[in-house]
């Protein structure tokens, strides 16, 4: 099967970086996935294949290689819970019955010694993460990664609920949704973890930085769904992609693809704009945390077009090979979408700077 939509070359203004270990890490995160068994014998084999460890290598350029294969390690457990049990599996179309199962995982990472799903992979491969995440990072930066993986959680129910359904939800509740389906902010602590840096309370939840976070999470999961939207559409239960989303509302897949680009391109401005008004004032720590979003950005990008995750020679993608250097969208109006249009506030867009009241106190 050829491809049924060709995507042209996506606007990136971050450099590429990778770090020198990526292929010792894909095979160490390969041996890992192996010995705790993460999802079935045939979903572990098609993970293997996708250069995981590749991914995360992108992610964490300069860090250490244990913490890249920390991150490695988690985002290959992410996919055997996403793809084993929310979009391949049974419970991908039973809410009820997932919130139950992800909860009692949640659990597993709240208190590793808790005596819960003793006998279940996934769970212990959750227990030696948690245990892995202490050890690399604060007590605080722990408690972040548990959150944002209920966080992660909660939505995933959501997308079960219109599989079951059969049903496409709006343009502003994917879009608010899809901040955490894609399991972005579960990777923000690791960031963190791998840079050696955290960031103090008043800065990560400041208003600009906590919707920085948010645009990161948008342009890299607008960008997943652009290049996962040949797997996604050939698949099962094609619902909860923003192509989808748009095509609901009327456009053909041609004219969704084009305003999708356009929202990311409009939001890839935005975030460059606002990463360089808070690294003006910011401290040293949050100057860190900016390029390591940057980092995960581009990470993603040259992930996503590359890795047989999304195209393989059997069913090849119309995937870009490269990227550009020209937004094809750069207004500074927002999106039109109400749960992140307020991100346009933040940053007059006649200047490089944050209005006062937005402006970073304590740095």
């Amino acid at each position: 099967m050829g491809p049924d939509l060709l995507i042209p070359p996506i606007f990136s203004p971050i450099q590429p970086e990778i770090h020198p270990a990526h292929a010792e890490i894909d095979v160490q995160t390969a041996a890992w996935a192996e010995t705790f068994r993460i999802g079935s014998e045939e979903l572990r084999g098609r993970l293997v294949r996708q250069d995981i460890g590749t991914f995360a290598a992108r992610i964490l350029p300069s860090a250490g290689q244990a913490s890249v294969s920390l991150l490695a390690d988690f985002v290959f457990w992410l996919f055997g819970v996403d793809d084993g049990h929310c979009e391949e599996g049974e419970l991908g179309q039973r809410p009820g019955e997932l919130a139950g199962a992800l909860s009692r995982l949640l659990r597993v990472a709240q208190n590793p010694d808790a005596p819960m799903l003793l006998d279940d992979p996934l769970a212990a491969g959750l227990r030696d993460l948690r245990y892995r995440v202490c050890s690399h990072g604060t007590a605080g930066q722990a408690a972040r990664w548990v959150d944002s993986l209920r966080e992660y959680f909660l939505s995933v129910v959501w997308e079960a609920s219109h599989r079951r359904s059969g049903t496409v939800p709006d343009l502003n509740d994917y879009t608010l949704m899809r901040l955490y389906s894609g399991a972005t902010s579960v990777v923000f602590p690791m960031l963190e973890m791998g840079g050696g840096y955290e960031l103090q309370p008043y800065e990560r939840d400041h208003t600009p930085v906590r919707a920085i976070g948010e645009m990161a999470s948008f342009i890299i999961t607008w960008d997943n769904d652009i290049f996962s939207h040949h797997k996604e559409r050939n698949g099962l239960n094609y619902y909860v992609n923003a192509l989808r989303v748009l095509e609901e509302q009327g456009h053909s897949t041609d004219q969704a693809l084009r305003i999708a680009i356009s929202q990311r391109d409009r939001v890839m401005c935005l975030f460059m704009r606002l990463s360089s008004a808070l690294a003006r004032q910011g401290s040293p720590q949050l100057r860190q945390y900016l390029d390591s979003l940057a980092c995960f950005i581009r990470g993603a990008q040259d992930w996503g077009i590359s890795s047989l995750r999304y195209s393989s020679p059997e069913c090849p993608a119309g995937n870009p090979s490269a990227f550009c250097d020209v937004p094809t969208d750069a207004r500074h109006e927002p999106l039109g979408i109400a749960a992140v249009d307020w991100w346009w506030e933040l940053l007059p867009s006649s200047e490089g700077r944050l209005s006062p009241e937005m402006a970073v106190q304590g740095a």
